[in-house]
């Protein structure tokens, strides 16, 4: 029986597919870390689970997993799907002599500026950036890349604490925001001004096994800074012609660059408009958003299941075909407060209903959530794309979302 330990701070339903995988393979005890259990049916998952005060703290997660090693014996795996544990996860494997991405390789794919500086070294394209140590950093990377530009902690995640600014004064306000100083710089880029895509990979053993691709509309970063907008993600259906053609290449490059041996990335990339394109950054973990479940659906298969596969028994199930491209509507709207009414959908049903294989309605009464992914959502497919792409027009004009 392999001990397989999975670390999920909270039982989000998100988290909580990856654990259901794996929990599901042959020949595993699956056990868990957390500082709070998961309820419901979701008791079952694990085996048993240590409870730890801070997830993120190495030092408890290294004696939880003593914990569950002296109770059931040498641990065969090390997992967790969240960003900000990557490191702390590479650091329990380090120090407990269990297989998988290292502390030093998490950590190059997690501090975003030496990301791109092995990147730069080895020939790929990226965004110009500069870590900020104190003004006069900033005031010289201004006057290289003008503005806008976009400032952001070095291992920040998504467009979460992201500015983009367009002034010096916006620039001076977001470096005092993030405590900018010689311990604590903050990572300044140049904004470009491109189309986002994103690009997904299953690697085992160094080799990559699975890829995928994304285009988002608009960028995320415009979308937290428009509160309006409803933000979308479309799988295109065919991914291995002209057209990603050259993005699939740099990505290859880009997971052989940074030394992941088995594991999956998400890269997001642009495609500028006079068709160059650029690595915006990429993590070693797998994509959020329901890019996975959009996935499931592109391919007509179960990717959760594919990355446990991957991770615990490196094994790679596929290939798969690419049935149907998928489009995935994020549901908000403009204002504060919680949601009071939820209008259009109806409407948007009898449009495009027939197409929907996955959707979650805001729930009335809820605060209004703060990220680009909103208060609910809706999938399509369909083997065309371009009948995805309108299907997603109707959703984002038709279901209206107010807050109050």
């Amino acid at each position: 029986m392999r001990n397989v330990v999975f670390v999920a701070p909270f039982p989000l339903e998100t988290t909580m597919r990856f654990a259901r995988a794996a929990a599901r393979l042959q020949g595993v005890r699956f056990l868990g870390i957390a500082q709070e259990p998961p309820g419901g049916a979701d008791r079952q998952v694990f085996a048993d689970l240590v409870r730890v005060g801070d997830a993120l703290d190495t030092k408890q997660l290294i004696g939880a997993a003593k914990e569950l090693e002296r109770r059931y014996g040498p641990i065969h795996r090390v997992l967790g799907i969240l960003e900000p544990l990557q490191v702390q996860l590479g650091q329990m494997r380090d120090a407990l002599g269990i297989p998988g991405t290292s502390a030093k390789t998490a950590d190059l794919f997690r501090d975003k500026a030496r990301m791109k500086d092995e990147l730069r070294r080895h020939g790929l394209p990226c965004a110009r950036h500069k870590l900020i140590r104190q003004w006069s950093d900033a005031e010289a990377f201004a006057r290289e890349v003008g503005f806008p530009m976009v400032v952001k902690p070095p291992a920040g995640m998504g467009s979460k604490a992201t500015w983009r600014i367009h002034n010096v004064e916006e620039l001076r306000a977001a470096c005092n925001a993030l405590s900018a100083s010689p311990s604590n710089p903050c990572l300044a880029e140049e904004f470009l001004r491109a189309r986002e895509h994103s690009f997904e990979t299953i690697t085992i053993g160094g080799q990559i096994r699975f890829e995928s691709a994304t285009r988002y509309y608009p960028t995320p970063l415009e979308v937290m800074q428009t509160p309006w907008i409803q933000w979308v993600v479309v799988l295109p259906r065919v991914i291995d012609g002209d057209d990603y053609a050259d993005a699939r290449a740099v990505g290859r490059k880009v997971v052989s660059a940074l030394g992941l041996d088995t594991g999956m990335t998400h890269m997001e990339w642009f495609r500028r408009d006079d068709g160059s394109l650029a690595i915006g950054e990429i993590a070693a973990r797998p994509p959020g958003a329901h890019i996975v479940l959009g996935n499931s659906y592109a391919y007509d298969t179960d990717m959760y299941r594919a990355w446990a596969r991957a991770t615990v028994d490196g094994e790679f199930d596929g290939p798969w075909e690419r049935k149907y491209a998928v489009g995935i509507a994020y549901l908000r709207g403009p204002g504060s407060g919680r949601v009071t009414h939820i209008r259009g959908v109806e409407e948007a049903n009898r449009q495009v209903g027939h197409l929907v294989c996955h959707s979650k309605l805001p729930t009335v009464g809820t605060p209004k959530s703060d990220s680009y992914e909103g208060d609910g959502f809706v999938i399509v497919r369909h083997p065309d794309t371009e009948v995805v792409k309108k299907a997603m027009t109707v959703v984002i004009e038709t279901i209206k979302i107010d807050y109050a």
